[in-house]
């Protein structure tokens, strides 16, 4: 069982950054991949970046390609969303989420993750 809590969502005007963390309980958090997801009013949830359990291997979404960077760190059990150049359309409740399948390359697909944090909201503002 993994237990996940995001945090370091808010309010940024276009343009500006955030980071957003995502801390994990348990032992095993080496053993996960870990993935961002966003759902923002009216949509559907959609990919937003993962990383693979080795750290070797990262995917993106088109749309958030060479502005989000996603990065982990075992030791602190914590994942991270550095998110750059932020546009209006980035607004959204954003997911952490562990894959228990660990599998070398992470799946980009939701129905693969077995747990989810709560969520944190991103807004930008134009």
């Amino acid at each position: 069982q993994v237990q996940l809590v995001e945090s370091g969502g808010g309010l940024v005007q276009a343009g500006g950054s955030l980071r957003l963390s995502c801390a994990a309980s348990g032992r095993t958090f080496s053993r996960y991949n870990m993935a961002w997801f966003r759902q923002a009013p009216g949509k559907e949830r959609e990919f937003v970046a993962v990383i693979n359990r080795a750290i070797s291997i990262t995917y993106y979404a088109d749309s958030v390609k060479g502005r989000f960077t996603i990065s982990r760190d075992n030791a602190k059990n914590t994942v991270y969303l550095q998110m750059n150049s932020l546009k209006p359309e980035d607004t959204a409740v954003y997911y952490c989420a562990a894959d228990g399948g660990g599998t070398y390359y992470p799946s980009r697909g939701s129905m693969a993750y077995d747990y989810w944090g709560q969520g944190t909201q991103v807004t930008v503002s134009s």
